[in-house]
């Protein structure tokens, strides 16, 4: 097994014994709130994934990473990690603080060494290429603070986990298993997807191809926006880990990584990290970590640019790449090929993401045994019930209370003839509300809601579960009843009685 990055596994964990001191002291210093990606990075930081990274950069290992792609030390380095503040919230260079999760709970305590400024366009122009807000990571920096913090880190409590915690191992738990398994090469597979009979396939021969282990090792923390939950996801790697590959073939573990959505630069990074958890070679996709389009309708990257990027530094890496080789189905064989192993005039057959979406999620039809596995059919059938059974928000909006309430008595009688269980949500503050919408929304409930600035993306409601219900100075509710009927009847979200 190959050492960590830089040699040295790093820990800001404190031992059991100081827990409690650090704990009790953090109730006294200022709160720092980590967004989800902090978050993230806070404990793939503090358990060594980043190593060897010791705390969010400074400013002299940003720039350097900004710029050449290296830390100050000469290390290859590809995106920066580091820990938006806001001075203006009372935050200065030299005080202590307490970095807390987004419940408020601390969980470590920080010496603010280094505070320092910077411009998002630039980061964003060096590290993702672009300054198009439509790319996941330019948009986060166009958002976060313009001040970057740096400085020691005591971790005394690990971010609280309910989902998969067994599945949930750090850098040297992995490490350890692994080398429990007597594996001298390991292939690791970074995905944010369910896995297919294509991706199944193509871990199958990679692993063999080195003559090594698999470590399945999917994305839990933050990936691209529209991406299929974690919890689903994960379902389905168990399932096709349990029924599908030989248990001393494959190591499943979860990675809690804010992903950037960097492309090739990123592939970098998920190789380093993956050394980290003791993987010798890496499996590099087509257009890996890409965040898809820009405004203009063109990939962000080409398809095979994180490929050359890692081939580039592979001996500095010290982790060897396995390229993704596309494989497809040969119906009339009943086999999974590789692309360019593919007879001439052999016929193939595929199922796109949108395809599996649109044509059979939505509808309800059964996907095929020979592009996925009936156990994976199943959970992503039950948890992407067809059209007409997804749950969806009306948010009422409008200046007269009265009206409101009227209007969304109107909808509740009209949905409940469809067969539908609909929930009022009035007289509730906002946050409450969008929690309400939260879970009505999981269980393929109908929320009608009258409070007034419900955010769609907060509620994880999508453009098309959510439909802003606008009242104007005089109200027509038999109109607008039936305007949105046929407007939920077209988008399949209620059928005809």
């Amino acid at each position: 097994m190959l050492p960590p990055y830089g040699g040295t596994l790093v820990n800001l964990c404190v031992s059991a014994s100081e827990t409690p001191i650090l704990s009790k002291k953090a109730y006294s210093l200022a709160q720092l709130r980590l967004t989800e990606r902090a978050l993230c990075d806070l404990e793939v930081l503090a358990t060594g994934g980043f190593s060897p990274l010791t705390t969010f950069m400074g400013e002299q290992d940003y720039k350097n990473v900004v710029e050449n792609m290296r830390l100050k030390n000469g290390m290859l380095w590809p995106m920066p990690i580091t820990l938006p503040i806001d001075p203006s919230q009372g935050f200065r260079e030299s005080m202590e603080v307490a970095l807390t999760d987004e419940n408020g709970q601390a969980i470590a305590i920080m010496t603010l060494l280094e505070i320092y400024t910077y411009d998002p366009m630039t980061e964003a122009q060096k590290v993702f290429g672009t300054t198009d807000e439509s790319h996941p990571g330019v948009a986060a920096l166009v958002k976060q603070p313009k001040f970057y913090a740096s400085g020691p880190i005591q971790l005394f409590k690990m971010p609280a986990y309910y989902d998969f915690p067994a599945l949930r191992r750090t850098p040297s738990e992995v490490r350890e298993e692994l080398d429990k398994r007597q594996w001298k090469r390991i292939v690791a597979f970074q995905t944010r997807n369910p896995l297919h009979r294509a991706h199944e396939e193509l871990t199958k021969r990679a692993a063999q191809q080195i003559e090594g282990g698999l470590l399945l090792h999917p994305v839990v923390g933050m990936t691209k926006p529209g991406d299929v939950d974690h919890y689903t996801r994960v379902l389905c790697y168990q399932a096709l880990v349990k029924h599908h590959y030989k248990a001393n073939e494959v190591f499943l573990s979860l990675l809690p990584l804010a992903m950037r959505m960097g492309g090739p630069k990123e592939a970098i990074w998920h190789a380093i990290i993956r050394r980290n958890y003791g993987a010798t070679h890496f499996i590099v996709g087509r257009d890996h970590a890409g965040p898809g389009k820009d405004k203009q309708g063109k990939p962000f990257y080409g398809p095979y640019d994180a490929q050359e990027l890692m081939q580039k530094h592979e001996t500095e890496l010290g982790v060897k790449m396995v390229p993704f080789q596309m494989v497809v189905y040969l119906p009339d064989k009943d086999t999974y090929v590789p692309l360019d192993q593919v007879p001439q005039g052999e016929k193939t057959a595929d199922i796109s993401g949108t395809q599996v979406r649109d044509e059979y999620l939505a509808t309800g039809k059964p996907l095929p045994a020979w592009f996925t596995r009936p156990e994976i059919a199943e959970v992503l059938a039950h948890a992407h019930p067809p059209t007409h059974k997804q749950g969806f928000v009306l948010a009422i909006t409008g200046k007269n209370p009265h009206e409101k309430h009227f209007c969304a008595l109107a909808l509740e009688q009209m949905l409940s003839a469809h067969g539908k269980n609909v929930s009022l949500i009035e007289d509730q503050t906002l946050t409450h509300s969008t929690q309400l919408i939260q879970h009505i929304l999981l269980h393929q409930g109908i929320a009608v809601v009258t409070v007034d600035g419900i955010n769609m993306g907060a509620c994880n409601a999508t453009p098309k579960t959510y439909f802003d219900v606008k009242l104007a100075e005089q109200v027509n509710v038999s109109d607008i009843v039936l305007n949105l009927k046929n407007a939920l009847l077209n988008e399949r979200l209620i059928i005809s009685e």
